[in-house]
């Protein structure tokens, strides 16, 4: 006969999930961010209290931000191990819909558990609950479906016995990793069943490393051999494989230099010989211009998103495009030769297949020409009243960085300057969300990072846009006493769009508070406001005052912020390449009749699929 167990479904659930091991030894699932309302309160939460010395629980003030630091916490460690978060029905969940959508996009796990309506459907329409007229088994939570790589609704205790294991199976595997949602009906959670003992044993998941299949490497090997100029272009997976140092050996090997992403950014030090830096439209224009003349590129671990590829026109003269990459979607994108395989196992399986090939390409000379014209931007002005720039406050913060630290951010100005400019020495050290690019990330992704790696010195780098969409897990750190450094680059608005509404021929107009229709003007005071949750804040009259409270930033125990004026007008000039922003045919501005022209003439240099 078969030994059982008599638990609700919800202890279940956490009893199972706190037996799933990496293969150091940690539970997978490291922790729980949860606020609990009616619909996961009374069952789920005694059962996280119940597990709490082995899956902690955390609780944040918004069930978006507690997603985005469950993700950003499994981002970086490399997808190893991943966090739980859970909330009630009806908003709590909807919530986490966005946050569900940036991991998906980002291929990361995170498994999120929202309460679901009751299945007897006896209160029906409960609290909360979103009606379909024409549908009686749809909630709130079928908007999880499109952004989940696994869903399922547990509308009776034993889908746990199949759901649970198929959850896992997703969220460590690196092929189809991303969020799972597991959508617990309420009375659901608090049913108890007779599982079977044996549910609960302890099971230890490794990431799988696919090699690749043999004709497919024969055949990318054959096309590179008769490649005369190849460049890699270094994506996410990269990191997620721990392929870094199968990168430098691959590329010193046979001399191929190597272009980076935004999630591929720190796959090699900045000042490696080889390394030619960042790609696209937020480019140095040494690695855009050595893609423009490539004839073949080799993507690895990339998702060839339009920021990478320049809207698909910065691959001018590449007769072959090659993908590296684990997940049969990604290798086939474009009409790319698909080499489907781990990155660092197809790095090192194709670097035997090419012997001593070695390409003699001189990167040198652009590398260093690339520097000598941004390296000024970053440079400490000297005395004046001028707001200092992004650059300015970018060059401030990387010379008070030290080898511990991780630079991070999301969306807006940062994300592009950072990209072309920020020097990472390390890998993983830089940490930017970019595949969705979500303001908000910013804060709880700093957390996360801080969770993941307690020995890092976490730099959150924000703009005033995104500090006012979502502060309130800075009132958590403070809790927690989690060590974070804030920068808040005040521009007054949303900078970065500004920037990009003028360069497509539009007038300003409600990017920054000043163009914005308001009655009164803006008087926020960031200081006083990241004090009053808990931060020790202060203000940063220049560039000098901010490398002061960055070198003070240091000793802070808790979280840390300074705030700084910045001019929302120059970005570096240098580099880039064309995105595609559609420009109205028709309008009454010559400004925009300007920009429809370029953006015609641009659209030439597109090569579509």
């Amino acid at each position: 006969m078969t030994k059982t167990i008599r638990l609700t479904a919800a202890q279940a659930m956490v009893r199972y999930l706190a037996a799933q091991k990496t293969p150091e030894g940690d539970t997978f699932i490291a922790g729980c961010w949860a606020i609990f309302g009616h619909g996961n309160v009374a069952a789920l939460g005694e059962a996280l209290h119940g597990v709490r010395d082995v899956l902690p629980t955390y609780r944040g003030h918004n069930e978006q931000s507690m997603t985005h630091a469950a993700i950003a916490y499994g981002k970086q460690l490399q997808r190893r191990r991943a966090m739980m978060v859970t909330s009630s029905i009806g908003p709590g969940a909807t919530n986490m819909v966005t946050a569900a959508a940036l991991a998906h996009v980002n291929r990361l796990p995170v498994l999120l558990v929202p309460g679901d309506v009751f299945a007897n459907r006896a209160p029906d329409p409960v609290l909360q609950q979103v009606e379909s007229f024409g549908d009686g088994t749809v909630s709130a939570n079928d908007c999880f479906r499109p952004v989940s790589r696994y869903f399922d609704r547990i509308s009776r205790p034993e889908h746990l016995l199949t759901a649970l294991p198929r959850a896992m199976r997703v969220m460590t595997d690196p092929a189809d990793c991303g969020p799972v949602t597991l959508a617990f009906c309420q009375d659901v959670q608090a049913e108890a069943h007779d599982w079977p003992v044996a549910f609960f044993a302890e099971r230890t998941w490794t990431m799988r490393r696919p090699q690749p299949d043999p004709d497919e490497l024969a055949q990318v090997a054959e096309t590179l051999l008769a490649a005369a100029r190849p460049v890699i272009l270094a994506g996410g997976g990269v990191h997620y494989s721990d392929a870094t140092d199968a990168l430098k050996t691959f590329a010193e090997t046979h001399g191929i230099p190597v272009v980076e992403t935004q999630a591929g950014k720190s796959s090699l030090p900045w000042d490696h010989p080889l390394n030619l830096g960042p790609v696209g439209v937020t480019g140095a224009s040494s690695a855009n211009d050595t893609c423009a003349e490539a004839d073949l590129v080799l993507g690895v671990g990339s998702r060839f998103q339009d920021f990478t590829t320049g809207s698909w026109a910065l691959f001018q003269s590449a007769k072959t495009l090659v993908s590296l990459n684990v997940n049969a979607y990604d290798a086939m994108k474009h009409g790319a030769l698909p080499l489907m395989a781990d990155a660092r196992a197809g790095l090192t399986a194709l670097s035997a297949e090419l012997g001593s090939r070695k390409w003699q390409m001189s990167v040198s000379d652009r590398k260093a020409a690339w520097f000598e014209k941004v390296d000024p931007l970053t440079a400490a002005p000297g005395d004046g009243n001028a707001l200092p720039s992004d650059m300015q406050v970018v060059g401030a913060v990387q010379r008070s960085a030290g080898p511990d630290t991780v630079v991070m951010s999301a969306a807006g100005t940062m994300p592009g300057e950072l990209h072309k400019l920020w020097k990472a020495g390390r890998p993983r050290s830089y940490h930017m969300e970019y595949g969705f690019s979500c303001m908000g990330y910013e804060i709880a992704g700093a957390i996360g990072i801080k969770l993941a790696e307690p020995e890092s010195d976490v730099v959150c780098m924000i703009g005033d846009g995104s500090y006012m969409m979502m502060n309130s897990e800075l009132a958590t750190a403070a809790m927690m006493g989690v060590k974070i450094t804030l920068v808040i680059s005040d521009n007054r608005g949303f900078g970065c769009i500004n920037r990009l509404q003028v360069g497509t021929g539009g007038a300003e107009f409600n990017n920054l508070l000043d163009h914005a229709t308001h009655k009164n003007p803006s008087q926020i005071d960031f200081v006083q406001h990241a004090a009053s949750m808990g931060a020790v804040a202060v203000k940063a009259g220049n560039i000098a005052e901010l490398e002061d409270a960055l070198r003070e930033a240091r000793d802070a125990t808790g979280p840390f912020v300074v705030v700084i004026d910045t001019d929302p007008y120059p970005s570096t000039p240098h580099g880039g390449h064309w995105w595609e922003v559609a420009v109205p045919e028709v309008s009454v501005r010559e400004e925009v009749k300007a920009a429809r022209q370029e953006y015609e003439t641009a659209k030439k240099n597109q090569v579509t699929a």
